[in-house]
């Protein structure tokens, strides 16, 4: 996957699903992200948050890369 669809601003983020990165990261860690598969973590993004498919793996991949 390219950078530039991982590699994103607060303010993309904040636009696009109401919480910077910053507050994605502790929902993240408070969740184990690390230790799951992916695509249940997109999964939860989107059930518990409500988040966009896009916009949920974006923030897993970020979350992951980092």
């Amino acid at each position: 996957m390219k950078a530039e669809y991982w590699n994103v601003e607060d303010s993309q983020v904040m636009e696009k699903t109401g919480k910077k990165l910053a507050d994605w990261k502790m929902i993240l860690d408070d969740f184990k992200a690390a230790e799951r598969k992916s695509n249940e973590v997109v999964a939860f993004l989107q059930a518990d948050f409500g988040v966009p498919r896009y916009w949920a793996r974006t923030l897993v991949t970020n979350y992951l890369k980092k």
